[in-house]
């Protein structure tokens, strides 16, 4: 695809989006907003299959307990998505050790994952799976692996984008080894990542349940990734995008934009897919984990306080939605710098020792008790009970 050399537009106002789509969460307290048409003022051509969250790809799973989401934050670099990859291959190799299962990934354990910027490529390499197999294609691990490797390949140069490595020959070729034809119907759960389209002038959501509910919103997985993290740090690069039947066109800049974090967007996408999660009717349905991308990373400090502010907004606003089950049902990881330099990768990991802000049902924030690294094991705890209770409850009923 060749990018179009576009700036964000004066429409594009971060402060309006933000104000529209809190305004949502306030008059419905977050969830349950009845017309979807609403939900980004913009017009992004949402399909009625975004809003009803309807699909026919995947028969609906039997909800025994709670529904699992992954949502992970992210900007347009490499290094924006390494605390999340640590948290992620640190979260699998507990999964791994508590299920005795070697082979266990990511996606056995989740319903439904959602990522914006490399966030958003953290995502679809944790769901895509095989033409020929429904297993997922890459670990936690993997995923990481290909992060730092894009370091090395420059995904954080002085332009700072994907789009700027798109440019090299080596690596679109990487990119299209990762993903090669896979749409978002090849994925083995539900997706969700956001861009923000320059034609429309509004947030555009990726989603399989649109994708399976018409070819018209079928893109190709490898495009959905430049679409999340094209023109982010000092770029100023938009790349277009087409469904894999061409009748779709989005002019993108970078989710991290539009939803730097997807944790609402992805919440009220599964207590509004009846299809593929009948069950999940509020919050105490749910068990989500969402993953920063550490803070400090931006080469500006007007967009580094914007990003940081709008993520730590919606985190409020989930919190405050849980209620009294946040503790339980949400799990908030993130922590105070940004991975840099040759040990960027152990410098991730390290992060995961820190204590984060987090926030308390009408009191504001604290400091948390749980280092990042004690909540993903006690959220791996969890994840196995609840595959644990589908399983006697698949057993029950067959008995």
């Amino acid at each position: 695809m060749e990018a179009a050399q576009v700036g964000p537009p004066a429409s594009m106002d971060v402060d309006k989006f933000t104000y529209e789509i809190f305004s949502i969460l306030e008059s419905k307290f977050l969830f349950g907003y009845d017309d979807p048409k609403l939900l980004f003022a913009g017009g992004s051509p949402l399909t009625p299959a975004s809003a009803a969250g309807v699909g026919k790809a995947t028969p609906p799973r039997a909800q025994a307990g709670k529904v699992c989401i992954l949502s992970i934050d992210g900007g347009g670099r490499a290094a924006d998505g390494l605390l999340a990859g640590a948290a992620l291959v640190r979260l699998e190799a507990s999964l791994r050790r508590r299920t005795g299962d070697p082979k266990a990934r990511l996606a056995d354990f989740f319903d439904a994952a959602a990522g914006s910027g490399s966030g958003g490529v953290l995502a679809a390499m944790l769901v895509a799976r095989g033409k020929d197999d429904a297993r997922p294609l890459y670990s936690a691990e993997d995923a990481l692996a290909f992060l730092v490797r894009s370091l090395r390949r420059g995904w954080s140069s002085s332009s700072g984008s994907l789009r700027a490595l798109l440019r090299r020959p080596a690596g679109g070729a990487a990119f299209s080894k990762v993903f090669g034809e896979l749409t978002l119907r090849d994925t083995a759960r539900p997706v969700l990542v956001p861009c923000y389209d320059l034609a429309t002038g509004a947030p555009f959501l990726f989603s399989r349940a649109d994708a399976v509910e018409t070819p018209a919103y079928d893109f190709r997985l490898r495009d959905v990734w430049a679409a999340t993290c094209a023109g982010s740090g000092r770029s100023s690069s938009a790349v277009e995008v087409r469904s894999c039947d061409g009748s779709t066109r989005i002019v993108a800049v970078g989710g991290g934009v539009a939803l730097g974090n997807p944790t609402a967007a992805a919440i009220t996408h599964v207590l509004n897919n009846k299809r593929e999660f009948p069950l999940a009717s509020g919050v105490e349905n749910l068990l989500v984990i969402s993953i920063g991308s550490g803070e400090g990373a931006s080469t500006s400090d007007i967009v580094r306080i914007a990003a940081e502010g709008v993520s730590d907004m919606v985190d409020q606003a989930v919190a405050m939605a849980f209620g009294h089950s946040r503790t339980s049902n949400y799990t908030r990881i993130q922590a105070i710098g940004s991975p840099r330099g040759s040990r960027c990768a152990v410098a991730a990991e390290e992060m995961l020792s820190q204590k984060n802000m987090e926030s308390v049902l009408f009191r504001g924030k604290k400091l948390a008790e749980q280092t990042n690294a004690e909540k993903l094991e006690q959220f791996a705890h969890e994840l196995v009970k609840e595959r644990n209770r589908r399983e006697i409850t698949t057993c029950a009923k067959q008995s």
